[in-house]
């Protein structure tokens, strides 16, 4: 368990995520689609959605969705293919103007990165001017907007940044940390999925008020290794460091099934969506690898895992689909009902481009 950083040594920590980004960038490219649902994507029945524009999203349009159900919730969703070229030409864009402050640059994915601005706050330079410069610069030489958040840790600084969606910046210095944490559904934390959420909520655990109120051998009880990440960020505290040198170990995604799986084609026809994530998420972060690993569990949770290394890194669903395919082939005929399936790809070529009532010893 950590302890808060203090004022001296609090880091200036900036997070910033484009608005809707291949979304925006196609309403950016033809004036048509401004204002309307616009889903980046294929619309055939194995596509998935890589991104939804603003105005698709109350009809509950989410990226990774797939495409067919995308269309049940909006049938007048306008669907786009997307350009990852051009994607990553605007990324590399937006990546100079975060060079313009700081060298320490923490890349997520095309849109969205962590900055440690610390040693550019001196005088009158604080992080907050510097992430109104950036979303500025951004606007000006885009034309897209960005929202940002400023804080001391990353944990805090990405939960500012989707505080204010659209175009929007929020600022969480030390003495409000805690506060802002204590008053957000556990939901928004960054590392809590969906199945976690349901877990706490059976324990009567809803915000973050709720989790810090719970001590470290219950959390150890209930969440395992998780238990003192969980501790900490209920108070606000995240001590990981900005890194530019970080480097991407493996893209997957699984998919959990209403009903067990026990035709061995229904189950290689349920990769084929699994592998279009896959592959959407290898696209948006740029990388391509050469190991494909399969992931089964089965309905008594009993799970294993089956791998295969290519002579030559892929990145295309359908090659991914293929080589799951044929390891799924060799646990043929399924002694039981398959649970969950999940694919991953790994082996890439490159690495992806305080005390609770902390004083404001500096300026955001």
């Amino acid at each position: 368990m950590h302890s808060p950083q203090n004022g001296s040594a609090a880091r200036r920590i900036i997070h910033v995520d484009m608005d809707a980004f291949f979304a925006s960038v196609e309403q950016r490219d033809n004036p048509e689609l401004k204002g309307q649902p616009v889903a980046v994507g294929r619309s055939r029945a194995r596509g998935v959605v890589a991104a939804a524009s603003y105005e698709a999203r109350p009809f509950g349009v989410r990226s990774a969705m797939p495409s067919i159900t995308a269309l049940r919730k909006c049938p007048d969703l306008i669907f786009v293919p997307p350009r990852f070229d051009v994607y990553r030409s605007v990324s590399g864009q937006i990546r100079d103007i975060f060079a313009r402050h700081t060298e320490l640059i923490e890349p997520l994915s095309l849109d969205e990165a962590y900055l440690d601005v610390t040693a550019a706050c001196t005088g009158d330079v604080t992080a907050t001017a510097i992430a109104m410069d950036i979303r500025a610069a951004i606007l000006e030489e885009t034309g897209l907007t960005a929202s940002a958040g400023v804080s001391y840790n990353k944990f805090l600084a990405k939960l500012a940044s989707d505080q204010d969606k659209p175009d929007g910046l929020t600022v969480i210095t030390p003495r409000r940390g805690a506060a802002f944490v204590a008053s957000l559904p556990v939901g928004r934390f960054n590392g809590v999925g969906p199945v976690t959420e349901e877990k706490m909520r059976r324990l009567g655990i809803t915000t973050g008020a709720d989790l810090r109120a719970q001590p470290l051998a219950f959390l150890a009880e209930h969440f395992g290794s998780s238990a003192e990440r969980l501790y900490d960020i209920s108070r606000g505290i995240d001590d990981r460091p900005v890194n530019p040198n970080r480097e991407r170990k493996s893209v997957g995604a699984e998919c959990t099934f209403l009903e067990d799986l026990r035709d061995p084609a229904e189950a290689k026809a349920a990769l084929g969506p699994i592998a279009d994530k896959v592959a959407l998420r290898c696209r948006e972060k740029g990388v391509a690898g050469r190991t494909v690993t399969l992931k089964v569990k089965y309905a008594d949770f009993e799970q294993i895992t089956r791998r295969r290394t290519l002579s030559s890194a892929i990145e295309e669903a359908d090659d991914m689909c293929e080589v799951a395919g044929e390891l799924l082939q060799g646990l043929v005929p399924l002694k039981k009902g398959v649970r969950l399936l999940g694919v991953s790809l790994s082996g890439f070529d490159a690495p992806e481009p305080e005390s609770e009532d902390q004083p404001d010893l500096f300026d955001f």
